[in-house]
């Protein structure tokens, strides 16, 4: 018999949710007797479109067009099929109005977007600067840009990619972007030029808007050396039409030497906010933004995501999962180069507003962010672990040095959250009536696989369960590529998701067309593990008894320090362009032990002969990893090896060794060309014991 977690939380009131309100809407349309979310997910996965039609007319959307069905639910997912055919619909406008603010005499329109109200609230680090900006002030700034915009040739489908903070004016440019019915990308200020050529390059966008300096840990960066680079760098795209420099501090710095770049303030002098182009409404299907993945492989996947499927996923999240409500006001700790800040602007959607907060949560001390969810009456905060960490660790009792009584929910995302923090979350560190959702899902879906809900308990540990009408599994991991075998409850698996969701990307930028067929980076990604199904690369399991879903870790080489998710192939490039002379191979990977509270990253480097492998080199490669990518991805230690494994193809194989650092032991697999070499890994598993000063940070 499973043993039962220690229960930490549930709703006082879960009849008064949205997610209890749209079962019944549920249960009265189609003479249904669902109680539970157990039985309501049971329902969204086998009905999914008669789900997703309750969801899409609940959530209220502004859009054209009608529709007969959400989607043909007999096709694969690897075929890809669109949803909800025949709409049309517009990011900016459903971000700008609701309804009833469009429309005042509809009545049913969901309220929250008047002009008097506060839509975004900017805190840079340290709280020194807070900046407001209303509802009619952020629809007027949207016009100005997206008349910018146009005169400046940006037409439905261009690509517009901006290398800011977590600003007002990199959200307006995202509004913006949607106006026009054209996609939006973003990277975060603190990658490394290389970093964000391999993102840009490949979209080819129409311009790049990029802050002219940065902010973090105390220190103001000056970028526009970063931004002669990437110009420099984007000579081979023939859409390009030029840099715009964003004034980020009182002074705006100078950059008439940059080719091809001209200021913030230049551009949008063009625009008119009073006749604005007209809001493009594209259908259902059709992209409207690009993420990337982490460059595990190689060149980060450009992954395209359709303006429906976002949509709809943040407002199922944000409304059904959370219960966000136009009085929300919500702030998500993210950089801009991360899937999570999208989610960062999901309550403007509910007509909530959004405190966008630049910089480091650890400056000036670690008080100060802690005291800003207070005194910004944040009622969804978002955060990592590793806030958590530091937190707990500085003894310091969030609840008991501000005030937080608004809070109702806090989401903890981008590692798995330990069993430990869960207990201190609610024995010190939060008020008792606040929900703790785990969550993960990741960039490829711009959503969840698991999160919370409030009609269920919180347990220690995992997640409280599945997203709403996305039909999961896990399968057994260790069959070969095929049709794949589901595991019964307590066993661990690979999380798979069998039927097709609103969320499922459109395709991979520059992949091979049809979508999805075998060959395809698409199919390689997501479909070549087991047949007609997503494979996703995390190894969870559900709970016999209360069915939460636990992520165990990652199948693939994707680093996570302090839940900055990153690529080994990242760290291979830095060094393939710096040190080929003297490191012939090497590999990279993460270390987590069970009594580690984060990730700590491990780099093996094989000389080549005649050159020798000391301190110097050392420094030296981590200081070419920090300038060229960021801070956060300089291994901690570094160690040289004198054998990489790799298979009887020479492909070299992170998993075994990223298991064996990480205190397992393994069988070799027999597609190994040299098994023998795993053996030298065993000892780094007490990576303390080793007595190598020049291996730590």
């Amino acid at each position: 018999m499973a043993t039962i977690p220690r229960k930490l939380w549930e709703h006082p009131n879960p009849e008064k949710t949205q997610m209890y309100e749209l079962m019944q809407r549920l249960n009265n349309k189609y003479n249904l007797s669902l109680k539970t979310f157990q039985e309501l997910y049971q329902y969204s996965t086998s009905k999914r479109s008669d789900f997703f039609c309750e969801v899409f007319e609940y959530v209220n959307l502004l859009y054209t067009g009608s529709y007969n069905r959400a989607v043909d639910e007999s096709r694969p997912i690897d075929t890809i099929p669109p949803w909800f055919e025949g709409v049309h619909v517009n990011w900016a406008e459903n971000i700008l109005w609701s309804r009833k603010s469009r429309d005042p005499t509809d009545h049913h329109g969901m309220i929250g977007k008047e002009n008097s109200k506060i839509a975004v609230t900017e805190v840079r680090e340290g709280v020194t600067e807070t900046r407001h900006v209303t509802w009619v002030t952020l629809r007027k700034l949207a016009a100005l840009y997206a008349s910018a915009l146009h005169v400046g040739g940006v037409r439905r489908g261009d690509r517009i990619a901006v290398v800011g903070s977590n600003s007002v004016e990199t959200l307006v440019l995202f509004i913006a972007t949607g106006w026009l019915g054209a996609i939006f990308s973003s990277s975060s200020t603190d990658m490394g030029v290389q970093g964000i050529l391999q993102r840009t390059v490949q979209i080819n966008p129409k311009y790049i808007f990029m802050d002219d300096a940065a902010l973090y840990n105390g220190k103001r960066v000056d970028l526009r050396q970063k931004m002669a680079g990437i110009v420099s760098g984007m000579e081979s795209c023939t859409n390009f039409s030029g840099l715009i420099s964003i004034r980020r501090f009182r002074d705006a710095l100078d950059i008439s030497n940059i080719p091809k770049a001209q200021t913030l303030e230049s551009f949008i002098d063009k625009g008119d906010a009073v006749l604005p182009p007209p809001i493009i409404r594209i259908a259902f299907h059709e992209p409207f933004l690009i993420c990337y993945s982490s460059g595990t492989t190689g060149v980060p996947k450009a992954i395209v995501h359709s303006v429906g499927g976002g949509l709809m996923s943040l407002l199922k999240e944000g409304r059904l999962h959370e219960d966000g409500r136009p009085d929300s006001v919500a702030l998500q700790y993210t950089t801009t180069g991360w899937i999570m800040y999208l989610v960062s602007v999901t309550y403007l959607l509910i007509g909530g507003r959004c405190v966008l907060y630049d910089g480091s949560p650890f400056q000036p001390d670690l008080q100060t962010f802690v005291k800003l969810i207070g005194d910004q009456k944040v009622t969804k905060f978002g955060t990592s672990p590793r806030w958590f960490y530091e937190i707990a660790r500085a003894g310091i009792s969030p609840r008991q040095i501000t005030d937080l009584s608004s809070l109702r929910v806090v989401t903890s995302t981008g590692m798995v959250l330990p069993e430990q923090t869960f207990e201190w979350f609610y024995d010190k560190g939060f008020p008792a009536q606040v929900h703790l959702s785990n969550i993960s899902g990741g960039t490829d879906i711009a959503g969840c696989f698991g999160l919370g809900n409030p009609l269920t308990p919180v347990y220690v540990g995992g997640t409280q369960g599945p997203s709403l009408g996305v039909k999961i599994a896990l399968y057994d991991s260790l069959l070969p590529p095929g049709p794949g075998k589901e595991v019964p409850d307590g066993t661990p698996g690979e999380l798979v998701a069998t039927e097709s969701f609103p969320n499922v990307p459109l395709y991979l930028w520059g992949d091979k067309t049809p979508v999805g067929v075998p060959g395809s980076k698409f199919h390689s990604s997501y479909f070549a593990r087991y047949d007609h199904v997503w494979a996703h690369g995390d190894f969870c399991v559900f709970h016999p008894v209360t069915k939460n879903l636990t992520f165990l870790g990652r199948a693939d080489g994707v680093l996570n320090p302090g839940g900055v998710r990153f690529g080994s192939a990242e760290i291979y490039n830095v060094l393939e362009r710096n040190f080929a002379d003297r490191v012939a191979d090497s590999i990279c990977v993460g270390q987590r032990r069970p009594q580690d509270n984060d990730e700590s990253v491990l780099l093996f480097l094989l000389m080549r002969p005649g050159h020798k492998f000391d301190a110097k080199l050392v420094n030296e490669v981590k200081e070419a990893i920090g300038k060229e990518m960021t801070k956060r991805h300089v291994p901690k230690y570094v160690f040289e090896t004198p054998e990489i494994p790799t298979t009887v193809n020479l492909k070299k194989v992170e998993l075994p060794v990223k298991q064996i650092v990480s205190g397992q032991i393994i069988k070799p697999s027999g597609t190994l060309l040299n098994p023998k070499s795993l053996d030298y890994y065993y000892k780094f598993a007490k990576v303390e014991e080793l007595t190598n000063p020049r291996a730590k940070l």
